[in-house]
């Protein structure tokens, strides 16, 4: 099996180095279905099975790449998103949360949005958007090739890029995973939030938009049970203003805030566009930093890992945090042996998917394992090597 479609943005990183990996293992290029003609209608996979049908005898491996960093498929996809879309064979068959959206954008005023750098617009939306073009394509593949061949399939995706219900599911399969603090619909907004740590005796916490990535939304929170003084660690801006609403954004460093008013601001608007809030284990850590571990696993088979160390509770790679091996932050065989379990058996409650980067914490002291993280597009491991390999150059030979 030769053909591969990639449905993803032409010029992203992760594009061009499957692209790599495919010329260096001697295969054909993947035909790429941008993001922005498929949501748009210039381009469908029936048109390009068109193309392909002279020289397949088979399916062609499919491949959902990450919609991200190109703000003109942000916009189209909250333009889909909007609650009242007329857009024929459209289902939100995917999405199990914040079903009434919180001051939706009508398509037109989605489309009329001009690119402000790091700003936050409608993520509930924007969900609620990818989740319907993703069953879309699941529909389209079934009708031209009966079973498809995904790499990750669009359902696996949509379970995957939505933290509440990743939890849901890992716990049901008895994975290891923090503590949730209460199911989303019990935690509306702040009040309920502060209510609900009172009554669990629950004082450090994640909240994490639920459909958010690279740390976009994440805030490590906690209150003193005794003063009431608050803290909130976060990547997330805010702007306010008299005439308009308050801008939101990602300010792609953490900030630290102490004050009442603004924690509050915050937490409230990230609750309302869906988020899950789970107990804060403190790391495991190494040379005065603490450290998780992302972990990719290709075909069932964990295979490139590093850790990431931090001197902050949030260790994304683009804020500052240092990339290691397993083998420089000094983690004994026996552990890497339960991180790699761990993140084989996560995998492998997604049956119909083949590649998820799954990030670990090892908890500070006993060394046990929680599953922080289920990422569909978590193979962007710069300088990475298994057996020789490339993440991509991997993936291209095991699947």
């Amino acid at each position: 099996m030769k053909s591969m479609i990639i449905i993803g943005n032409s010029d992203n990183r992760r594009t061009a180095g499957l692209q790599a990996a495919r010329a260096g293992l001697g295969l054909p290029p993947a035909l790429v279905l941008n993001y922005i003609d498929v949501l748009q209608g210039r381009v469908s996979l029936s048109s390009i099975a068109q193309i392909l049908g002279q020289t397949m005898d088979e399916p062609p491996l499919l491949r959902i790449d990450a919609p991200g960093e190109h703000f003109e498929v942000e916009r189209e996809l909250i333009a889909l998103g909007t609650p009242d879309a007329e857009i024929p064979d459209i289902d939100d068959r995917w999405l199990r949360y914040n079903k009434n959206a919180v001051s939706p954008f009508s398509a037109k005023m989605a489309r009329s949005m001009k690119e402000i750098k790091g700003k936050l617009y409608h993520p509930s939306q924007w969900f609620r958007g990818y989740c319907r073009l993703l069953s879309r394509l699941d529909r389209e593949a079934i009708q031209l090739w009966n079973t498809p061949r995904w790499m990750n399939a669009p359902e696996d995706i949509a379970a995957m890029f939505d933290k509440r219900y990743t939890h849901e599911i890992l716990s049901a399969a008895g994975l290891p995973v923090p503590r949730r603090l209460a199911s989303p619909e019990a935690i509306p907004d702040y009040d309920t939030l502060r209510d609900a740590m009172a009554s669990e005796r629950t004082y450090r916490l994640f909240i994490k938009l639920a459909a958010g990535s690279g740390a976009c939304g994440v805030i490590a929170y906690q209150v003193n049970p005794v003063t009431g003084a608050e803290s909130a660690v976060t990547t997330i801006g805010v702007e306010n203003y008299q005439a308009r609403p308050p801008l939101f954004y990602n300010v792609k460093k953490l900030v630290n805030y102490k004050e009442h008013r603004t924690i509050r601001q915050i937490i409230n608007w990230l609750l309302g566009h869906g988020a899950h809030v789970e107990q804060w284990i403190p790391k495991a850590s190494y040379e005065n930093r603490t450290f998780d571990i992302r972990q990719l696993v290709v075909a069932g088979k964990a295979c490139h890992s590093i850790a990431r160390a931090s001197r902050t509770p949030i260790t994304n790679l683009h804020l500052d945090s240092d990339r290691l091996s397993l083998k420089e932050i000094g983690l004994p065989d026996k552990l890497q042996a339960t991180v790699r379990q761990c993140a084989e058996k996560t995998l492998s409650v997604f049956p119909r998917s083949t590649v998820a980067g799954i990030d670990v914490l090892l908890s500070s002291g006993s060394n046990r394992p929680h599953v922080l993280d289920v990422n569909p597009f978590g193979d962007l491991l710069y300088d990475s090597h298994y057996e020789g390999y490339t993440p991509y150059e991997w993936e291209m030979r095991m699947i």
